[in-house]
């Protein structure tokens, strides 16, 4: 079979990699968003999709605004039984929607989670389980008839990193899965009332205070390495651990100082830090932060 394959980042990369190791699926073009510019020295680099299908010898397409004419146009030329979809980054207008069946690969269990964030959200609310949801693509927003869901249990410590790798071979698992027995699926509506939505993550969601011990970890968990978790001074915590939900307290006050580790009281709950990274400083363990701020006992960090 033949499809084109649109995605940008390395969740995207990953399903690619697998659906050209596939020997019955031919991918005969890739659309990925345009070079961008990275680092200090603004070096234009390609996305990483682009830079597996040329290694592939796959034909690359990165157009600006996909709902220009002179794109779609050029789209409909390429002859395929599938479009398959993953972290793109650019809507599809509905003149390409009827080119081909449209398979989107989302990293949640929808109708929930439909947005930017899934994986985030789910630790954000320290869900037990996730999945991922293939599904055909219309005109709104994850909105689309669900083919096949593949769930998995999500451990009470995993982070970000590792939950969108496993996500990512689930996923890839999946794209084959429905690509080959295609015919045999009934695509099934969302349930509109069970709808959830998760915006675009940025910097400011990660600013913490010692409210809620709970909540923080979560975020840490959802937001470890990017934007990270933060004081309102601009201290960043590198490594902390949950070791209380519901014990009420005072608001980042010091009740033990251990070898490696402070274990700090919230308003609820309570949370052991093992690193810090101090505004325009170098990370560093807690102990050593402390010790330069003579901070001890019943000591408040804020």
């Amino acid at each position: 079979m033949n499809i084109i394959f649109m995605g940008t980042p390395d969740y995207a990369q990953k399903i690619l990699q697998r659906l050209i190791e596939t020997k019955d699926i031919n991918v005969a073009a890739v659309y990925t968003q345009p070079d961008k510019p990275v680092g200090r020295k603004k070096v234009m680099t390609p996305p990483l999709v682009k830079s597996l299908a040329l290694e592939n010898g796959i034909e690359v397409y990165q157009p600006n605004r996909l709902r220009d004419e002179d794109v779609v146009d050029e789209l409909l030329k390429i002859e395929c039984d599938y479009i398959v979809v993953a972290a793109y980054g650019q809507i599809l207008p509905l003149s390409i929607l009827q080119h081909a069946p449209c398979i989107n690969l989302h990293t949640s269990i929808l109708p929930q989670y439909r947005g930017a964030s899934p994986i985030q959200q789910t630790l954000l609310n320290d869900d037990k389980i996730t999945g991922v949801t293939a599904m055909l693509m219309e005109e709104g927003l994850d909105t689309g008839d669900i083919l096949k869901i593949e769930t998995m249990e999500v451990p009470k410590e995993m982070m970000v990193e590792t939950l969108f790798d496993k996500l990512t071979l689930l996923a890839s698992d999946l794209t084959v899965d429905v690509l080959q027995n295609f015919k045999y699926f009934t695509p099934k509506k969302q349930l509109e009332e069970d709808a959830t939505h998760c915006k675009k993550i940025s910097k400011k969601d990660g600013l913490v205070s010692f409210d809620d011990a709970y909540e923080i970890y979560n975020k840490y968990r959802a937001f470890t390495p990017w934007p990270g978790i933060y004081l309102e001074n601009g201290m960043k915590l590198k490594k902390i651990e949950l070791v209380d939900k519901c014990a009420l307290g005072k608001s980042g006050t010091i009740l033990e100082i251990n070898s490696d580790n402070i274990l700090l009281s919230c308003k609820k709950g309570m949370i052991k830090i093992y690193t810090v990274q101090p505004q325009s400083k170098k990370e560093m363990n807690i102990i050593s932060y402390i010790n330069g701020k003579r901070l001890g006992l019943e000591d408040t960090i804020s």
